[in-house]
This record gives structure tokens, C-alpha cells and sequence, in this order.
């Protein structure tokens, strides 16, 4: 694309080409099927531009509008939904199938201020060299951490196991 040219998302006014009737919507108007011409004499009359809004349509439906007023509106409506989409953080905890009491309550601590920021845990179980003969340690550990935090998080996916790691997924419950 060339600079300084601009592709815009509609077309607009004499943009509007290859096309015989159009149906014609928009304030003060009234709506119904007119020709290409008849409809960007209406526009020009209002001091307001014809935008192609629907081209698949048939006949293609043109409004008569102020294209920057327009634009504006659509960008604030896409701001809008930006804004209410919430990202989903995911914290990792990681525990050795050995893991001792004190780094279990240390790292479950950590796990209920994640739940409580609104953050998914994802806790797993690394096992290294030959501790994958204790799988069912690596998954007793899950559990029981699950457990631990049942009162905060939902179990989104119990323990599996995927090459030399264990997972569980914990996602904060919802508030009342």
C-alpha cells in the first residue's frame, strides 16, 4: 500500500461505483430503493455523505450520514468493547514429587493471593531423572492442594499427566 494513502473501511459518495440501485436508509430520509445518482443527491442536499454499510446486500444498502461522525461512533463502540474484554492472567506454581510441608503451605499462601487477584493457577508437579516413579506423590500433592483451596478456587482441570510434568488448573470462584 502506497504511503500516505489511506484504505478506507467504507466507500463513500463517488467511491460508491459499479452499482445501479441502492437501498437508501438514514435520518430525514425516506427509506426505500432508489438509483446511484438519486441517492447521492439526497446525501448532497443534507450537506451528508452516502456510506456503503452493507455491499453484500441486494441491492447494497447505503446511509446517508456524516462519515466522520460515523467513524468516530464506531471507533468509541470498539473502544467500548476493549474495554470490557478482561485479560486472564495465569500464575505457575511448581513442586517436586518430594516436596516438604513448609514449601507446601509457603507455596499455597502464594496460590490464595493469585485466586484472590482474580489470576488462574496453574500448579504443577515437575518430575526430573528417575522421581517419575512417584507419580501418584506428584498427584496426591495436586490434590491435596486442590484441597487446600477449595474454598477460593474451582478445580478447572484435575491432575494429568503430560511428559515429565503434572498439572492442575485452579481458577478463582465467583464472588457473591
Amino acid at each position: 500500500m502506497p504511503r500516505g494513502k489511506v484504505e478506507e473501511a467504507h466507500r463513500i459518495n463517488q467511491r460508491i461505483t459499479g452499482l445501479r440501485e441502492v437501498r437508501v436508509v438514514g435520518e430525514n430520509v425516506e427509506p426505500g430503493v432508489y438509483t446511484i445518482e438519486q441517492a447521492r443527491r439526497m446525501a448532497q442536499e443534507q450537506n451528508l455523505d452516502l456510506v456503503e454499510i452493507s455491499p453484500k446486500a441486494d441491492p447494497p444498502v447505503c446511509r446517508i450520514i456524516d462519515y466522520s461522525k460515523f467513524k468516530y461512533e464506531q471507533k468509541k463502540k470498539q473502544r467500548e468493547m476493549k474495554a470490557k474484554t478482561t485479560k486472564v492472567v495465569m500464575k505457575e506454581i511448581r513442586f517436586g514429587p518430594n516436596t516438604d510441608e513448609h514449601d507446601f503451605e509457603f507455596k499455597l499462601k502464594h496460590a490464595r493471593q493469585f485466586l484472590a487477584e482474580g489470576a488462574k493457577v496453574k500448579a504443577y508437579v515437575h518430575f526430573v531423572g528417575r522421581t517419575i516413579v512417584f507419580k501418584e506423590r506428584g498427584e496426591v500433592l495436586l490434590l491435596k492442594f486442590a484441597q487446600a483451596l477449595e474454598d477460593v478456587a474451582k478445580v478447572e482441570q484435575l491432575p494429568k499427566l503430560e511428559g515429565k510434568r503434572m498439572f492442575l488448573f485452579l481458577a478463582p470462584k465467583a464472588k457473591k
